[in-house]
């Protein structure tokens, strides 16, 4: 199954349940793509005790999962694109959308 997740908030608990899910979607075969929405942009900000996210995002970017960013999203912030944040569109989104079987949004 082809699983889009968007994930439109910044907030530790929330990005790190969604990354947590998108990472035992994989573990299942299943083929998943993130888009990073809004305050979703500002992932590698994230810094929290009791969620790390940063170790989500980075199991799920070692376990093949896509991870694209709304560019401008990201520029708004003055920020640029990473590995974890690679710049993208909203024909991204859009392709994301017609290619998944089910979409789930976070945030």
């Amino acid at each position: 199954m082809k699983i889009g997740i968007v994930i439109g908030t910044n907030e530790a608990e929330v990005v790190w349940n969604a990354f947590r899910f998108g990472n035992i979607s994989l573990k299942a075969n299943h083929e998943v793509k993130v888009f990073l929405i809004n305050k979703g942009v500002e992932i590698e900000d994230i810094k929290d005790e009791k969620y790390n996210v940063k170790e989500q995002t980075d199991i799920f970017i070692e376990s093949k999962g896509q991870i694209l960013a709304c560019g401008t999203c990201l520029k708004s912030r003055q920020k640029e694109g990473s590995n974890v944040c690679p710049i993208s569109t909203m024909k991204d989104l859009l392709k994301l959308l017609e290619e998944s079987d089910k979409v789930l949004t976070f945030g």
